[in-house]
């Protein structure tokens, strides 16, 4: 027998918490209308949900307004990056190399 409803997870992961919901859905929910009813803004006040990028077992869904949910399933919340990784990255390396010139100069007195 088929379900008309389904059972699913939503989570978020604050740098300083995280929560879980369970929620009971329609069997025809999206990724977006379980977030949107996870009730997670009233504990996490900076979520705008309508717009807040989302997956589903960490992996990115690129339309979280149609993806529909399947039973068991685990929608997660992500926050926007503070800094470009690639940024941070070339930043980093661009530090070791400055490093590296100054001790191989210092070496050479």
């Amino acid at each position: 027998m088929v379900s008309d409803r389904l059972s699913v997870e939503v989570v978020f992961a604050a740098p300083d918490r995280q929560m879980l919901v369970t929620l009971q859905l329609p069997a025809n929910a999206t990724v977006r209308q379980a977030a949107l009813q996870s009730g997670l803004q009233t504990y996490f006040p900076e979520l705008n949900l309508a717009e807040a990028p989302l997956g589903l077992f960490g992996k990115v869904v690129a339309s979280p307004d149609t993806q529909p949910l399947e039973e068991g399933d685990r929608v997660e919340i992500y926050r926007p990056l503070l800094a470009d990784p690639k940024e941070v990255r070339k930043r980093r390396a661009a530090q070791a190399a400055e490093r590296a010139k100054q001790q191989g100069s210092a070496n050479r007195r």
